[in-house]
Parts: C-alpha cells; structure tokens; sequence
C-alpha cells in the first residue's frame, strides 16, 4: 500500500486578531490530484504557504516521505522538492522570459569565474516553453506579454524546479480557454510522472474533471473530504459554505426598461477600424461575452477613459458627454471596476478606509485639511453595508481575500452616486460564498437603477446573471441575445465570428 508523501497534521496559525488556521490536516499521495477547497478566508492559500516556507506554523507538523521536516524558507521548501505556483504573479517584467524561469538558478559555465551560460538557459527555457504550449522566444520581454501568457511563464518556472509536490493556486485565474485546457494537459502528465499537486481553484468544472479527491477548509478548519466518485458541483458548494446555495442567480421578471446609457460608434486604439454601438438600460445587467482579449476590456477602459478612444461618442439620459479623462467619466457617474483590481484597483499598502474614501476625499476636506472623523465614518458605513470581512476599515488592503478586496473596490464608487457601473470580470479568483454576495449586490445596484455593463469569461456567470448579452469578436459587436436566446451554443458561434 502506498504510503503518503506528505502529511500536515493539527497545522494552526494566528495572526493578529485571527485564527487563520485551527488543527488543519492534509495528506497527499505520490501521483496523486487533491483540490483544496473553500470560500475566500478559509485558510487555503495561508496553509499552502506554511508548506511552501513563507509562514511558519503556530502548531502541527509536515512530514515528507516519512520524515518530519522543518520548512523555514522558501529555499527550504525547494530543497524538498516542493515548489509553489502563485495566483499573484511574481514575475519581472523588465527581464525576459528564460531569466524569469531561471531566476536565481541560472545555469553556470566557465569554472571559477562562474558566468551565466546563457545558451543553455534559453534551450532549456525553451523547452518548458514548448511543453506548455506557449508560442513565444525564451528571449522574449516579460512586458510584451499578455497577463495569461505571463501566468503560463510562472507555471513554466516550478516545472523547471523538477518538484516532487507542485502547489497550483488558482493557476488558470488570467489564462484563456486554450490556454486552460493546454494547462490542464500538462497537470494529467505531470499526475501520470508521479507529481502529486494540490490543485486550488473556484473553478469548479476543473476540480471535477482533475481531481482524485476534494479537500475542503471552512472558517480556518477542515470541512470535510470527497472521493473521486463523490466530487460534484453540488457536494463541493455544501462542503464549502456549509448550505446549499439557493436562488444563486436572481431575474426580474416582467420589468419594463428605458435606455439609461447608449455608446454610439465608438472605436478603441487597438481596434481602431471596429464601430462598437449599443444601449444599456437603466436597472438592466447587461453581459459582454467573447473570447479573451477580443476587445471587450478595451472597449471598458475607453468608455471610461484610461485609454481614450478614437472615434464615436457616448449618451447619457440621451444626452451626448465627453469622456478624455478618468476624471470626466467619474463626473459623470461612470465607474469602472477593472479586471486586475490588485494592481490598478487598489493601493494595497494602505487600509480600507484610504481606499474607499480616495476619489471623494474632497467631501471630507475643510480648508484643504481631511476631516478625519468624517472621513472614517464615511467608509465604516460602507465597510458595514457590503459586509467586508476584516477587523475594521485601517486593516491594510493587501491583507484581505479577493472577495473582499472586490468589495472595497465598489465601495469606492457607491459612496459616489453612480449611473453606469463597468464589472470586468468582477468574481474572476472569487469563491462561491463570495460570488453569491457580489451577485446580490450587483442586483441590488440594478434595483436602485444603476446601468451595469458585466463582462465576464465565466459562462455560466453569463448566462446566469445577464438580462441581455452582448458578444464581441476582433473588436467588433458580433450580436446581442435577448435572455429568451442565450445559450452557451449560441454565444459561442457570436463569439467566433459566426452569424
């Protein structure tokens, strides 16, 4: 009988304020898929970082081929063959693809004066490369690459590691579905080499197809375990939050809508021949599916103005607005909510209260000096309405989970007032427990009569939650369905340029 290759056992940690992990154990055998599960907040990635050497655990011990091993760096866990693959890319954008991979490992020639042999390290880059699928040079800058292609980079650097035990955290969060599913293949191969991974992920139609079990953390504590033949969406959902999740996409029925905001002709810098022209209603959801970097994030960001179009105009309430600026589209009360909220979202060193009170802070200013007091109440009561699970609005931003952060993010505009809200991929890294509250609160935006433009790569967040859905292919509007109409079928030949 196979024996385990590793084994955490009572592993707890406590941080300032919260017990983050409370008696956890985990096994794993060699070759073997095990997804770790559970709600953002669960404990999840804090025990994946104890295994990796970023946290050193407050109880508990890990053994590792029947020994019991100290983990106390990062270099540490390496030395044992485990190697960790972020959600949050830690790459360097100024350096090429091979010198991310090799990083502090580059291959050495020429004896004592131990110069980088730059030959072999691109070969080898190479080869990594090659094995995931990725169709671009070792020598290629890291800042020429999309956000996915530099996720697959991060992916390429463990397997140049040779781990033993791979830790995937959220790995497919910035790829697309070509990518995924390359992806997916190269965790079967590594499974068939003996390779044993702990697979995290709130992507659950991949957890089915990839896992040998399930194991799920909730509230810092072990939830539970499902064999292979147990794992369902359903069994996963109830594991995690500890419910079943009713009434988890809500529609209005029989609403009648009026044109709230209308994009005449508009065209992006990157599709600058492609005419975009639709209307959204007021107190409507209004979907935009298509493929990835088809044109539907750029098409965001100019209504918005971060990325000035070049052609066409927009109406608000039927009348014509300009929008150069982010400042004017704020004006407005147009607001966007970006796909990448940790990097052009939020300011991750500061607290809540910061976060949410920074492009209104002239409300809470008297003869150009903050009234504090203000300002902090301000945010408080937000902080309270979207329920943000921290301590209190002066915890640090980069402390939160992704659901909350998200949170943080709307927080920011509510207090605004806003016409027209853009979500662009508002739950990508998101657990389920989280989903259900931003779908709420995306509902309750739409009630009160907020026109809200969602796009979205998760298809069943489409089709789940969109009154209408608008699909874009190169730049260009290849379709809106009514929600009679929608399908998965149907939006995928939109989304491929099909009639």
């Amino acid at each position: 009988m196979l024996s385990p290759i590793l084994e955490m056992k009572g592993i707890s940690k406590r941080f300032p304020g919260v017990i983050a992990l409370d008696k956890v154990d985990l096994e794993i055998y060699p070759g073997e898929v095990v997804a770790l599960i559970g709600e953002n907040g669960a404990g999840k990635s804090t025990l994946m970082k104890i295994l990796g050497g970023v946290y050193q655990p407050d109880e508990g011990s890990i053994v590792i081929n029947g020994q019991t091993v100290s983990i106390h760096s990062v270099a540490d866990a390496l030395k044992l063959g485990i190697a960790f693959i972020h959600q949050e890319l830690n790459v360097f954008d100024n350096l090429d693809v091979a010198a991310n991979i090799f990083l502090g490992r580059e291959p050495r020639k020429a004896g004592f004066l131990n110069l980088i042999d730059n030959k072999r390290m691109y070969a080898e880059a190479q080869t990594h490369v090659d094995r995931l699928g990725l169709d671009v040079s070792s020598r290629t800058p890291l800042s020429k690459l999309s956000m996915g292609h530099q996720q697959m980079v991060e992916i390429a650097k463990a397997l140049s590691q040779q781990a033993r035990i791979l830790i995937m955290d959220e790995p497919t969060s910035s790829l697309t579905l070509t990518e995924t599913e390359r992806l997916i293949e190269v965790v079967k191969d590594l499974r068939a080499n003996g390779v044993s991974i702990i697979y995290i992920s709130h992507r659950l139609g991949e957890v089915q197809e990839l896992a040998d079990r399930v194991v799920g953390l909730r509230d810092g504590r072990n939830a539970g375990g499902l064999a292979r033949e147990a794992i369902s969406h359903d069994a996963m959902v109830r594991m995690m939050v500890g419910r079943d999740l009713e009434d988890f996409y809500v529609h209005p029925e029989g609403v009648v809508r009026h044109p709230c905001f209308e994009v005449r002709d508009l065209r992006t810098r990157r599709y600058p021949q492609r005419a975009v022209s639709f209307k959204v209603n007021k107190g409507e959801i209004m979907g935009f599916a298509g493929l990835v970097r088809e044109g539907r994030s750029e098409l965001a960001q100019a209504i918005f103005g971060v990325d000035p179009d070049v052609g066409g105009g927009i109406l608000l309430e039927d009348k014509p607005i300009k929008v150069r600026s982010a400042s004017d589209a704020i004006e407005k009360g147009i607001y966007l909510i970006p796909e990448d909220r940790r990097n052009v979202g939020l300011i991750l060193e500061d607290p809540i209260r910061k976060n949410i009170t920074l492009p209104s802070l002239l409300r809470y200013a008297s003869a150009g000096l903050i009234k504090f007091e203000s300002e902090r109440k301000a945010a408080s009561d937000i902080f309270k309405k979207l329920n943000v699970k921290a301590p209190s609005v002066e915890e640090r931003v980069g402390n939160l989970s992704g659901g909350n952060q998200q949170k943080v993010v709307l927080a920011k505009w509510l207090s605004l007032s806003p016409h027209v809200l853009i979500f662009d991929e508002p739950t990508r890294g998101i657990d389920v427990g989280a989903k259900a509250e931003i779908y709420e609160l995306m509902r309750g935006l739409a009630e009160s009569g907020v026109a809200i433009m969602m796009i979205s790569s998760d298809m069943e967040e489409i089709l789940g939650v969109s009154e209408r859905v608008a699909v874009m292919h190169e730049g260009q509007l290849t379709g809106v369905l009514e929600r009679s109409g929608c399908s998965e079928e149907a939006i995928m030949r939109l989304a491929v340029g099909r009639d």
